[in-house]
């Protein structure tokens, strides 16, 4: 079974729980197996890394963790965060935004 999101990849959503509720980025990765999305600047935690080469330092980094995907929202350029719907035009199935109807 192959699961469908209505968010892809390089989408520019809004965090609207947790403890980054209110931040804005993009997709980084999108995790199917755990209903999970990686958002670039947001959810940022430390971690150990382990040195892997000379110029490869280590230490404690910060990397995004993911997030749950029911807790980000795609951003409309007209309405801000908004949900997803569909429109068939002709033989394409397109992405738009359930408030204003316009093209995601």
């Amino acid at each position: 079974m192959n699961k469908k999101f209505r968010i892809h990849k390089d989408d520019q959503v809004q965090v609207i729980a947790g403890k980054d509720k209110g931040k804005r980025g993009q997709i980084v990765r999108v995790i199917t197996k755990s209903d999970r999305v990686i958002v670039s600047g947001v959810n940022l935690v430390k971690k150990a890394m382990k040195r892997r080469s000379q110029q490869d330092a280590g230490g404690i980094v910060e990397i995004e963790a993911p997030l749950h995907i029911s807790n980000v929202a795609i951003v409309c350029k007209k309405c801000g965060p908004t949900r997803v719907g569909y429109k068939i035009d002709g033989d394409k199935k397109i992405r738009v935004c359930r408030k204003c109807g316009e093209a995601l």
